[in-house]
């Protein structure tokens, strides 16, 4: 029998001010556990991470949470959670959601969420990994970031290929053609 396939989502700890965010995070916790996959996320029971993993676990999903010791009380750790990990720092946590995944998919979020994909970019940038990286961009949220990525390239520090290094899907239904075809 196959392993089980990992998505890890870097998501916000927050709702957000639209609707729309809280709505995809469901769907894609019910995508997660239709397909038999796995979720890893940052263990938070708030927010958009909340969101993903209700879906998920309500859906019959198996869920792997990380939180850093420092913020299991402010980000109320999800207690139904099949496997709990809690790490000493923040980067601890992203390199433990990332070696329990196969791809990432990061949504909406703030600095936080921001800095996990600039992480795991820069890890793919430098040769350390090629896991597919998806940037779930609900209705436009991501584009001042990929303006961003476009312009560190137009200004000459980086290579072209960076730009390449992530998928910006507009929804959930796109993201799940993807991530069947990263999966197998």
């Amino acid at each position: 029998m196959p392993a089980t396939r990992s998505v890890c989502v870097f998501c916000g700890s927050r709702d957000g001010s639209r609707q729309e965010h809280a709505t995809a995070a469901q769907a894609l916790g019910r995508l997660i556990a239709a397909e038999g996959w796995r979720l890893v996320y940052g263990a938070g029971d708030v927010g958009l991470m909340g969101a993903v993993a209700e879906a998920a676990q309500a859906a019959g999903g198996k869920a792997i949470g990380v939180v850093p010791v420092h913020l299991m009380g402010r980000e109320k750790a999800r207690e139904r959670l099949d496997t709990m990990i809690v790490t000493e720092n923040m980067h601890e946590r992203k390199k433990v959601m990332f070696m329990n995944s196969d791809v990432i998919v990061v949504m909406p979020g703030g600095a936080g969420s921001l800095d996990e994909f600039f992480e795991v970019l820069t890890w793919r940038q430098i040769g350390l990994h090629e896991k597919p990286i998806f940037l779930l961009n609900i209705g436009g949220f991501w584009d001042p970031l990929v303006g961003l990525i476009d312009h560190v390239i137009a200004e000459g520090f980086a290579e072209p290929s960076l730009a390449g290094f992530t998928a910006v899907v507009p929804d959930v239904p796109t993201l799940a053609e993807r991530l069947r075809a990263a999966l197998g």
